[in-house]
Order: C-alpha cells, then structure tokens, then sequence
C-alpha cells in the first residue's frame, strides 16, 4: 500500500536527523493518510486522503 494521497498525491518526505552533536542520519516524515468512504464520481469508494484534504473539504465523506 502507497502511503499517498489520491488527491493531492501528498508523500513522504526524507531529510536528515540531527543529533546535538550535529551527527546526522537519515529519516522520513510521513503524510497523515486517513481510509475514509468518500463520494467519488457519484458512488461511495473507499479510499486514502491526506488529513489536510479532509479538512479543507476536498472531499465529501460517504455515509
């Protein structure tokens, strides 16, 4: 399973941690991909939205 958006096709991010030392290692921030049952082309379908799409009303919830 991708961990994606199938809105705005939001991902994981890489970078670096950096300790207090300045010693980096590698690290991933992942988007906050939700399952919901949302209205797509008219017919309810499940699928993965980001939590920003969910709340700036990308989407229309299925009930």
């Amino acid at each position: 399973m991708s961990r994606r958006c199938d809105i705005c096709q939001k991902g994981a991010k890489t970078g670096f941690q950096i300790s207090h030392s300045h010693i980096r290692s590698k690290r991933q921030w992942n988007a906050n991909i939700q399952k919901v049952k949302a209205i797509v082309n008219g017919q309810a379908k499940r699928i993965k939205v980001c939590s920003r799409c969910l709340r700036s009303g990308k989407v229309q919830r299925a009930l």
